[in-house]
């Protein structure tokens, strides 16, 4: 329909008059001795006053002159006046405050100052009349002003973003919760964001200072513990998550088996670290085995090695290694295979290496390539191929790793359903490549020993997962639903997740989890995030302004609901993501973006249990023994081959 803007105004100017006619009317009547003293009056005049005094227009000075208001705002309200979206309305707003305290305050029969004289009636009628200007004036100019969607307030109309979200708590046997807030049409409602199947995965990215420990994996640790859950927990700047598991785990006690024990491993303070010999012989049953340890153990010292696996001085060291691991596993029954004494073993020279992995059938068969090239002396390309692994194990060589990883405190089966355990793995920030491979092959053999069925739920819980290699935590993510595993993952960014894994194994971690929490991120990692978010409808306003009018339009379009502008400029501690349901507890409202908020802050005990003490003699002597134990089975081993009769120190039988 379209309307004729004369039409609009006829209005005006029709109530524009009708307000000054009844302002005369007011006047001529509260006036009128001073009109009939002067011989102004008409009885025409006073005959229409009569009529018009029945009405009850004059009972009160108040009712004629709001009336006479009434048209004026009608009036402007009605005039097709030109808007514009940026007027100052500071000074409009005085001029009209002032025109309405003089329009209403004096008024003629309700105030002392009122006397029937020309002198009043001509100071009143240009009061009246100026008031009558100046709000006329202040209401023209303030109506111009547009009201948008945007304002100066909030220039990047994050109050007009948002969506709704999830404000119940939804709570199931396996469930974790995060409360916090959110903004949806400029109000701040509460939240609850609900992993309800947690055991589908967690990852949880954010920059440094993001709020990734404070306010989500310190929660989730609290939840687990009071879940009376076996737990796996990465600590990479230890010890500062490991008190906060040995605080929960003491409140928390009634929660578990009797005797449940609590397992720390770490590298920096000894007396409180337990021993654990990480290549188990219980654990390798293949040969298969040992080459996953050997290939967790090269690339996590050779970062690089990850995009060039295939490579032959890359698969060639990996052989190797797997040669020895599976070596001292068939020894004896596996009474020297930990992982000082494959560094020692890999020390001796070729003659005599060959001579003794040569003493079993399998390790020959896997060897043999190494031997073809040595006894064709083709010692370059020898050299090439075992420096690979010889010169990354030569940095495991010191008294401390060999102390701890020759010991049998504990064994990774710590969801193991007669004995289920606590077991916290400490890293190092300062010696992070140098305890990466070390730290890398503990995840990746715990891994592979909890994800069994019919074992006691757990959780695995590793901060800073990117400075490990443990690939196997995707087999985790992707089969241990059925076997009532959460794995939580932390990472700051997606490319730090590509410098120990290839391009395609970071892709598999990432896409693999269910349960997404993003912080603050930039460059690839935002649009990435950016993108598992459907689009959203939104209104979008447009403002045209042109010598005749200023016109405003709305439209709907589909929108991106989180952009990655918005994910690079996040607070600590706000978080956008999406979390994944069940059947029987499905979510309709799965995406979200709050500002999370955790209870008061729980009193960690400033001591962890110590385990020992530590006698630097006895560290250097079980050096010293690895040491030994390798010099006394070659010699063994190498007068087996020369008398070739078999003796009991150089028996393969299991």
């Amino acid at each position: 329909m379209t309307i004729d803007k004369y039409n609009f105004r006829g209005i005006t100017e029709l109530c524009q008059a009708a307000s000054i006619v009844l302002l005369l009317l007011h006047i001529y009547f509260y006036y009128l001795p001073v009109f009939s003293g002067q011989g102004m009056a008409t009885p025409a005049a006073n005959r229409l006053l009569g009529y018009i005094f029945k009405t009850g227009l004059f009972d009160n000075g108040y009712y004629s002159k709001s009336l006479a208001l009434f048209f004026l705002l009608l009036s402007v309200l009605a005039g097709s006046v030109r808007r514009a979206p940026a007027i100052p309305c500071k000074r409009d707003s005085w001029i009209l405050v002032t025109g309405l305290s003089i329009y209403l305050i004096f008024v003629p029969g309700l105030s002392n100052w009122y006397h029937a004289s020309p002198s009043h009636l001509v100071w009143y009628s240009l009061s009246v009349f100026a008031s009558w200007l100046l709000i006329l004036t202040g209401s023209t100019r303030l109506i111009r002003q547009i009201r948008l969607p945007w304002s100066k307030n909030d220039p990047f109309g994050r109050k007009q973003a948002g969506f709704p979200q999830e404000q119940r708590r939804i709570a199931t046997d396996h469930s974790l919760h995060l409360q916090g807030f959110y903004t949806w049409q400029g109000k701040k409602h509460r939240s609850w964001i609900n992993l309800v199947n947690p055991r589908r995965g967690v990852l949880i990215m954010g920059s440094p200072g993001s709020g990734k420990s404070w306010f989500i994996i310190e929660p989730f640790i609290r939840q687990l513990f009071e879940k009376g859950m076996a737990i796996f927990l990465f600590d990479f700047k230890y010890n500062a998550l490991t008190k906060i598991a040995w605080t929960h785990y003491i409140a928390n006690l009634d929660k578990y088996p009797m005797n449940t024990p609590f397992y720390i491993i770490n590298f920096t303070d000894l007396s409180r670290s337990h021993r654990c010999n990480i290549l188990q012989p219980s654990t390798l049953n293949y040969l298969s085995d040992a080459l996953d340890a050997s290939r967790t153990i090269l690339l996590g010292i050779n970062k690089t090695w990850a995009h060039r696996q295939g490579d032959f001085f890359v698969e060639s060291p990996i052989n190797f290694v797997a040669a020895l691991i599976w070596f001292l596993r068939k020894y004896q029954d596996g009474i020297y295979c930990t992982l000082p004494h494959v560094i020692e073993l890999s020390k001796l020279p070729y003659d005599q290496l060959f001579a003794i992995l040569k003493t079993h059938p399998e390790i020959a068969t896997l060897i043999d390539p190494f031997v073809q090239a040595y006894n064709n002396k083709t010692m370059e390309m020898l050299d090439g191929q075992i420096a690979g692994a010889k010169i990354p194990l030569g940095r495991l060589s010191s008294p401390e790793l060999y102390y701890i990883l020759t010991g049998n405190d504990l064994n990774l089966d710590i969801n193991n359903p007669a004995t289920p355990k606590i077991f916290c793995l400490g890293g190092d920030p300062s010696r992070t490549e140098a305890l990466a491979p070390v730290l890398s092959l503990f995840i990746d053999r715990l891994t592979r020993i909890c994800n069994r069925p019919s074992q006691y739920p757990c959780a695995l819980v590793c901060d800073e997962f990117a400075t490990v290699r443990a690939y196997n935590m995707t087999e985790v993510a992707a089969t241990g639903r059925s076997n009532n595993i959460i794995p939580i993952l932390a990472i700051q960014d997606a490319s730090q997740l590509r410098t120990r894994y290839s391009h395609d194994e970071a892709n598999t971690i990432l896409n693999i989890c269910g349960n997404i929490f993003c912080g603050q991120v930039a460059g690839e990692t935002a649009r990435w995030a950016s993108e598992r978010f459907p689009k959203i409808l939104q209104e979008k306003t447009s403002v045209s302004v042109n010598t005749a009018d200023t016109s405003v339009s709305t439209t709907q379009q589909w929108e991106h609901t989180i952009t990655p502008a918005t994910i690079s400029s996040l607070s600590s501690g706000e978080f956008i993501g999406i979390t994944a349901d069940e059947p029987g507890t499905e979510q309709e409202l799965k995406i979200f973006h709050a500002k999370i908020t955790r209870p008061d802050k729980i009193k960690t005990n400033t001591q962890l249990p110590r385990i020992r003490k530590i006698d630097i003699d006895v560290i250097q002597q079980q050096y010293n023994s690895v040491k030994s134990e390798i010099a006394q089975m070659k010699t063994e081993c190498l007068n087996y081959q020369i008398n070739n009769s078999s003796s009991p120190s150089c028996d393969f039988s299991e």
